[in-house]
């Protein structure tokens, strides 16, 4: 596929085919997102890939965590409030969640089985964890989400599936312990990686974006 096929072509998967990921293949991917560009060539990036028991393993901690009550702690808080418009989208994507598979988004209990559902990769056979040195400043977030979206668009090229967790950061403290990433690394993001199961419900909802004129002034 060409360049903007495989822009416009992506979506968030949450549900895939129980088929192991080779590790040539996401070796290859990773290889692709490394061209990412970043502020002054700095490459602020560091990547833990997990399948397997190890995979598991991680999971059964954080939905035990999840059980126990424990307060999230991610190094990268999650947003308390949202700007008009912004909010506006958030409410549609509910909306349409809520009618296409009748999960509503606003409800405590189904927000803490969807972080289940995070915890599980969504059964993706590999996990993969995004993280950085946390002294860097808002430009290297920056340039760790280009290699992010960088990721998730060579997955495409090769027929995988991909969605970003914010939720799979919850418990930055003991994942980073669990993982081995010294404590005052900044965990980022969470991704699922596996072949997409387009059969699934949870594959069928793709979320529009706004047109080109709604965001863009010409001068």
């Amino acid at each position: 596929m060409d360049a903007l096929e495989c822009i416009v072509g992506r979506q968030s998967i949450r549900a895939f085919l129980d088929r192991p990921v080779e590790r040539e293949v996401i070796e290859e991917i990773l290889d692709a997102a490394r061209w990412a560009p970043s502020y002054k060539n700095s490459q602020p990036w560091e990547v833990v890939v997990l399948t397997g028991r190890k995979k598991e393993e991680l999971t059964a901690l954080l939905i035990e965590l999840l059980e126990r009550g424990e307060k999230p702690t991610p190094d990268i808080p999650e947003p308390e409030s949202w700007p008009g418009p912004e909010a506006a989208r958030i409410q549609e994507l509910y909306r349409m969640r809520a009618e296409a598979t009748g999960i509503d988004l606003s409800d405590p209990a189904v927000i803490r089985k969807a972080k289940k559902a995070n915890f599980a990769f969504y059964g993706a056979p590999a996990a993969v964890y995004l993280f950085q040195e946390g002294s860097l400043s808002q430009w290297s977030l920056f340039d760790l989400g280009l290699f992010a979206q960088s990721f998730m668009l060579a997955a495409h090229a090769k027929g995988l599936g991909t969605v970003p967790q914010a939720f799979a950061t919850d418990y930055a403290a003991q994942t980073k312990e669990f993982l081995g990433i010294p404590a005052e690394k900044r965990l980022v993001l969470g991704l699922s990686l596996g072949y997409p199961d387009m059969g699934s419900p949870a594959n069928g909802l793709r979320p529009g974006r706004d047109p080109v004129d709604s965001f863009t002034r010409w001068l």
